[in-house]
C-alpha cells in the first residue's frame, strides 16, 4: 500500500511541488510493519534491540555474522546481505562505520539499492560526509525511495537505554514517518532541514566534542600533577563555569566516575579512531566552506597521533592516558 502511495508522488521531477500528506499519514499508520537494520556493531545492536523492545519486527544484517547473534536471540531474522533486507522490508535504518561503507552498503553489488522497493524510507544514522548523504539521497530517489539522514549523538549508554539525539535531514514531510522509528531509540529527534543537514551538525557536535575532551583531560592532568585529588577536582569544575559533558558525565581520568570508559581501561564507548575520522570530516567541510577551525584542526591532530600510537581502537577519552604517557609518566 505504501509503495503504491508513493508511486502517486512526483519523485524523479524535482520541479514538482506536490506533497500527498495522506501518503504520509499512512505509511506513519503502518506502524509495527517490519524495519530493515544494516550494521550491527557498538551503536547498531542495542538501536535494533530497542526497536524489537517496542514491538517492531527487525530483519538486519552485518558483515561480521557474529555481530547479528545477540538481536537473532531477542527474534530479528538475519538475512545475508543488504540487498535481501531491502527486499523483505521497506523501512531500513543503516549504522555504519564510515563513508565508504554507506557507498558499499547502498550502491554495492548486494546494496540495498539494487531491490529497494518504490516507496521506501531509508534512513542513515551513520557520520559520513553530507556530500555522501546527497549523493545517496539522488540515488535513491532515482529508485523511488527516500533517503534521510539522520546521525546520532550520545554513544553507547545512550543506545542502550534508548536516549539518543536524532539529526535528521530531508525530505520535511517524511520527518514524521521517520521519527515514529527513532523516538525508539532515542530521547531527542531533530528536524535539521534538507538532506546534509542533520550531518552538518554531527561534525560540528563532535568537533566541540573533541575539543572539549582535550581540554578536560588537560585540565585535569594539570591538576592532577598540581596536587589535586582528581575526584576533588571533578568535583569543583562541575559545580563552575569549566563544566562541561567530558567533566560531569564522561570524565576522562580512571577512578572518578563509574560506568565510562575511563574506568574500563578505556574499552567501549566511541573509538579514537571513529573520532579521527569525524574530526576529518570537519576538517573537509571547513576547507571547502573557507572556516577557520583552529581549535578542530588542533583536534584532529591529536586524535590521528593516539591512532599511530596504539589508541586507535580505546575510548576516545583515552586522550588523558596519552598525555599522561606523553610526559613520561
Amino acid at each position: 500500500m505504501a509503495a503504491m502511495l508513493r508511486g502517486s508522488r512526483c519523485l524523479f521531477g524535482r520541479s514538482c511541488k506536490h506533497v500527498d500528506f495522506a501518503f504520509v499519514s499512512t505509511r506513519s499508520m503502518a506502524s509495527k510493519t517490519p524495519v530493515g537494520f544494516v550494521g550491527l556493531g557498538n551503536m547498531g545492536n542495542p538501536m535494533a534491540k530497542n526497536l524489537l523492545k517496542h514491538g517492531y519486527p527487525v530483519i538486519a544484517t552485518d558483515v561480521f555474522p557474529e555481530s547479528c547473534k545477540e538481536v537473532q536471540e531477542l527474534g530479528a531474522q538475519i538475512v545475508d546481505n543488504p540487498a535481501d533486507v531491502a527486499d523483505k522490508a521497506d523501512r531500513i535504518i543503516t549504522m555504519l562505520p564510515s563513508s565508504p561503507n554507506v557507498i558499499d552498503v547502498y550502491n554495492g553489488l548486494n546494496g540495498i539499492l539494487k531491490k529497494v522497493k518504490k516507496g521506501s524510507l531509508l534512513i542513515d544514522s551513520s557520520t559520513i560526509d553530507p556530500s555522501v548523504s546527497k549523493e545517496m539521497a539522488a540515488a535513491a530517489e532515482k529508485m523511488g525511495a527516500v533517503f534521510m539522514d539522520a546521525p546520532v549523538s550520545g554513544g553507547v549508554g545512550a543506545a542502550s537505554s534508548g536516549k539518543l539525539t536524532f539529526m535528521v535531514g530531508g525530505a520535511e514531510e517524511e520527518f514524521t514517518a521517520a521519527k515514529e522509528l527513532l523516538t525508539c531509540m532515542g530521547a531527542n529527534v531533530v528536524y535539521c532541514g534538507q538532506v546534509g543537514t542533520g550531518q552538518a551538525a554531527k561534525i560540528c557536535n563532535n568537533m566541540l566534542l573533541a575539543i572539549g575532551m582535550i581540554g578536560t583531560s588537560e585540565t585535569m592532568n594539570l591538576g592532577v600533577r598540581l596536587g589535586l585529588d582528581p575526584k576533588l577536582l571533578a568535583q569543583i569544575l562541575n559545580m563552575s563555569s569549566g563544566r562541561c559533558w567530558s567533566s560531569d558525565t564522561y570524565n576522562p581520568v580512571p577512578g572518578v566516575m563509574e560506568g565510562v570508559p575511563s574506568g574500563n581501561n578505556y574499552q567501549g564507548g566511541f573509538g579514537t579512531q571513529l573520532m579521527a575520522k569525524d574530526l576529518g570530516l570537519a576538517q573537509n567541510t571547513a576547507t571547502n566552506t573557507k572556516t577557520p577551525v583552529p581549535l578542530g584542526s588542533l583536534a584532529h591532530q591529536i586524535y590521528r597521533i593516539m591512532c599511530a600510537r596504539g589508541y586507535a581502537n580505546k575510548d576516545f577519552s583515552s586522550v588523558f592516558q596519552f598525555l599522561r604517557e606523553e610526559e613520561g609518566q
